[in-house]
C-alpha cells in the first residue's frame, strides 16, 4: 500500500516537471514575438520562469552570439532530474 502511495506522489510529481518544462518552452516561444507585456497570460509565464532564468544566468553564462540559452539549460537539468527521479521512486517502490 505504501508503494501505491510512493508511486502516485512520484507520478504527481513527475507531470509537474512536465507541466513547468512546456511553461518554459511557451515562454521561451513568446520571447520570439515580443506580445504585450500586459496580456495576464504572458505576465504568469513570465513570473513562472523568471526566477528559473535567473538562476541559471548567475551560475551560468547562457548568452552566445545574443542568444540566451537559459531556457534549454533549464529544460535539459529538468529532464536530467526526472530521469532520476522517477528511476529513484521506481527503486524505491519495488523496495516496499
Amino acid at each position: 500500500m505504501i508503494a501505491d502511495i510512493v508511486l502516485g506522489l512520484g507520478g504527481i510529481v513527475h507531470s509537474l516537471i512536465n507541466v513547468y518544462m512546456w511553461v518554459v518552452i511557451i515562454a521561451a516561444l513568446l520571447s520570439w514575438v515580443r506580445p504585450d507585456p500586459y496580456n495576464p497570460i504572458v505576465q504568469m509565464l513570465h513570473r513562472l520562469t523568471a526566477p528559473a532564468y535567473a538562476l541559471v544566468r548567475r551560475h551560468i553564462p547562457s548568452v552566445f552570439n545574443g542568444i540566451d540559452l537559459s531556457p534549454l539549460i533549464i529544460i535539459v537539468a529538468l529532464q536530467v532530474i526526472d530521469v532520476l527521479f522517477v528511476s529513484l521512486i521506481n527503486r524505491f517502490a519495488q523496495a516496499l
